[in-house]
């Protein structure tokens, strides 16, 4: 299977807080919010389920749930549709939504990605962000809140109720700093609990950490932050995301903010790996892995320093661009593969002249002097030396009273 192309979806579609699930036709379907370019508040009233058979290749189901499709439109007035999660039982996909005032519904589907008939509210359930497991012996498990109003709870055989008597808190914000944003998963005999991590950068919730346990509601010990979305955008604040198995191999899905704000957020993933004593090791995030020689658009970047942001661009080639790049700003594409190449392209709006470095792996390799041009144009500089091997490639603008767009970048053999 070829690497994972981050983010997964096309650069206008922004789904964040993505449950990730295999089911029984062995694809993966993504059920998350669904962000509006430069929309002015988390998520929209609408969810649209993703599908793919190698994460590559996407297909969109449509509109799986909306508020207008609440029973007797109950929630229809609410403005948004929170982070969701799905589970299947006895040929039935049960989709388990939030919204603003903090209730949860249950829909239902006899197809993974809907449409879901609604089932109305939950009783006995307020917060946001639900989760469900279900467990080796049948037993589902319900998981909702935020800070310390956290619970976990049995769901009773109708998949619609929780048991009350059976709700506890599982984590807590002095324990595991947990900020929202549940996501459980049985792995190895073990309980894994993902969740919106404040353990970094002034307590903002851009880490997602996890916990584990031996019981589904109780006795999680904190183990780490599995990624951190800090630096994808300059003003990025949360998390969310969740833990999937696919083909053999473990992955995090969690997303990046875009147009310098904390809405319109991509969804990504990476592999992770469970250690033999059962740890995940922290990883980065990345772009995906490009020949020297492809052109790579520059929405695809990995990390971002300054003002510079992913935006929609009418201009682009590819829908969004590098917007609002100034003196001093930088942007990390993680990872190129090279052979031999010795020269960079790349493909530049600036009305004021500036310059850019090109650095892989940190290291200096070549600079290039970019002339105002009215839309993107091609600018080409040279390296040092021939490059070779996987390298990350950072991009670095100086200049005067600037503001530049990046629309892509490729390497070539001169």
């Amino acid at each position: 299977m070829k690497p994972i192309l981050n983010p997964l979806l096309p650069s206008g579609i922004y789904v964040p807080d993505a449950e990730a699930h295999v089911w029984e036709d062995g694809r993966i379907y993504l059920y998350g919010s669904f962000d509006l370019p430069g929309h002015e508040g988390y998520c929209s009233d609408v969810y649209h389920v993703y599908s793919s058979d190698n994460l590559r290749d996407w297909v969109d189901h449509g509109v799986s749930f909306s508020l207008a499709m609440t029973k007797d439109g109950w929630a229809k007035d609410l403005g948004a549709l929170y982070a969701p999660d799905c589970a299947y039982r006895n040929g039935l996909y049960y989709l388990y939504y939030c919204v603003p005032d903090g209730r949860c519904g249950v829909a239902v589907s006899d197809s993974p990605a809907g449409p879901f008939e609604d089932r109305g509210p939950m009783a006995n359930v307020h917060g946001i962000d639900p989760a469900v497991l279900i467990d080796d012996d049948g037993q589902a498990w319900f998981y909702w809140g935020q800070f310390d109003a956290v619970r976990a709870a049995r769901l009773k055989d109708n998949m619609l109720e929780i048991d009350p008597s059976t709700a506890v808190q599982p984590l807590s914000v002095a324990e595991h700093e947990f900020h929202e944003g549940s996501s459980v998963k049985k792995i190895g005999g073990k309980y894994y609990y993902l969740f919106t991590d404040t353990h970094r950068h002034g307590g903002r919730a851009t880490s997602m950490g996890y916990a584990v346990s031996d019981f589904p509601d109780r006795g999680f010990r904190y183990g780490g932050i599995v990624i951190d979305n800090f630096g994808c955008d300059p003003a990025t604040w949360n998390d969310h995301g969740s833990l999937c198995e696919f083909r053999g191999q473990w992955y995090v899905f969690y997303h990046r903010s875009t147009h310098g704000g904390v809405y319109s957020r991509h969804v990504c993933a990476e592999p992770i790996r469970i250690e033999a004593d059962g740890s995940i090791r922290e990883v980065k995030m990345t772009s995906g892995l490009f020949s020297g020689e492809e052109t790579v658009p520059a929405w695809r970047a990995a990390e971002l320093s300054g003002n510079v942001r992913i935006a929609g661009d009418g201009e682009s080639a590819f829908g969004c661009a590098l917007t609002g790049i100034r003196n001093g700003d930088r942007a990390l594409l993680r990872s190129f593969s090279f052979d031999g190449e010795d020269g960079f392209a790349l493909s530049v709006r600036c009305a004021v002249s500036c310059r850019a470095e090109v650095c892989l792996d940190g290291r200096y390799a070549g600079c290039v002097k970019i002339s105002p041009s009215d839309g993107f144009a091609e600018v080409r500089g040279s390296f040092e030396g021939p490059a070779s091997g996987v390298k990350e490639a950072e991009l670095r603008f100086y200049g005067e009273d600037f503001d530049a767009a990046l629309d892509g970048i490729r390497f070539f053999r001169r």
